[in-house]
């Protein structure tokens, strides 16, 4: 069975995007080392899942100049990977390998997973965290905790019904003060 990892930026408050659904402060303070570790973290391939929102942000910026130049290699990987984008409102999937789905994101996901193949990946997409959350389905919770706090925005958990528990499986500090964070269930 495939595993289903999400990544996600994190404030310090707990929100994945701001109160304007602004993510620009993913950015601060990145450094060589985090970048370093991203394209170490980019390596592994795999099938990656986005909402609309989060799709159209990465699909506006990996395959641009500017990508290619500050980070060629997750660029080149991004681009190149097989992805899917669960929305109903996207008229159509420009960027390279993009199947759109439509409907039933919970199945799809299902679906996938009992599937052979390369493991699955949420990059963003705080609302198909959100419906995936609390059905099992995620093996491993993915957060860069940024130094920071945004004061108001989304939670990745918003309308979890139940409490989710998570032990702490690996975890990594940056100069920079970043933190990355793995968790996978209780």
């Amino acid at each position: 069975m495939r595993k289903l990892k999400v990544f996600n930026h994190v404030s310090l408050d707990g929100y994945f995007t701001d109160g304007r659904g602004d993510l620009s402060w993913v950015k601060e303070g990145t450094d060589d080392e985090q970048n370093r570790f991203t394209t170490e973290r980019a390596e592994g391939g795999g099938v990656l899942l986005f909402g609309r929102v989060t799709y159209e942000l990465m699909a506006g910026f990996w395959p641009t100049p500017e990508a290619a130049e500050a980070l060629p290699e997750v660029a080149e990987r991004m681009n190149n990977l097989p992805k899917v984008v669960f929305s109903g409102t996207l008229g159509e999937a420009r960027w390279n390998n993009t199947t759109l789905v439509r409907t039933d994101p919970l199945g799809c996901v299902r679906r996938m997973k009992a599937e052979s193949g390369p493991d699955l990946a949420i990059l963003g997409s705080g609302s198909i965290v959100a419906q995936l959350a609390g059905t099992g389905l995620i093996d491993e919770y993915e957060f860069m905790l940024n130094p920071l706090a945004l004061g108001a925005g989304r939670t990745l958990f918003e309308g979890l019904q139940e409490q989710l528990h998570l032990r702490l499986l690996r975890s990594h500090v940056l100069k920079n003060g970043k933190v990355f964070l793995c968790y996978g269930p209780a």
